[in-house]
């Protein structure tokens, strides 16, 4: 009756403790300091030059997230994007992922300015997807925490996109 009772117990801890993130297939992975809050479990490129060779690759769109630790934008949208669990799934599994905390020598990353947080879309082929944006005219790459439904709408656009013209 015991070993019943802590058999049940020690189920229940181990679905407690994995119900609310996200987990890769592969298993939990160990946090990167390159992900700073905005996805633990993903694995990260240090770089955009190293980003835009696994996204030639590995054939995958590379998402490239601007952002400041002190900004309170960033650190609004880190929360709602770190805590999606779908975000995170679509982002292990479908993208090259870069976040950077300053900017590039390549200037087509800050078509319209240079602010954070903004969100970037690169193709295999090494084009930046100017055509996908949030919802802003004056800032056409910012993302705020309501707009995470357009995030993810963005996200599979640039899927739908490296599959319809690659």
């Amino acid at each position: 009756m015991i070993k019943a009772a802590l058999s049940v117990l020690l189920v229940l801890v181990a679905m407690s403790s994995t119900s609310g993130k996200y987990i890769p297939k592969s298993g939990k992975r160990i946090t990167q300091t390159l992900a700073r809050g905005w996805g633990d479990q993903l694995i990260w490129a240090q770089t955009y030059e190293e980003a835009l060779y696994w996204a030639r690759s590995r054939n995958k769109p590379l998402m490239v997230l601007f952002h400041l630790e002190d900004c309170p934008h960033s650190q609004e949208l880190k929360k709602g994007f770190s805590e999606d669990n779908m975000i995170q799934r679509m982002l292990d599994e479908d993208f090259i992922v870069l976040n950077l905390m300053y900017e590039t020598t390549d200037k087509h990353l800050s078509p319209d300015g240079q602010y954070v947080p903004r969100i970037i879309f690169v193709d295999p082929t090494m084009t930046v997807r100017a055509d996908i944006v949030g919802r802003y005219s004056n800032r056409m790459y910012a993302y705020e925490p309501a707009d995470i439904k357009l995030l993810k709408s963005n996200m599979e656009k640039a899927k739908k996109l490296l599959k319809s013209e690659l």
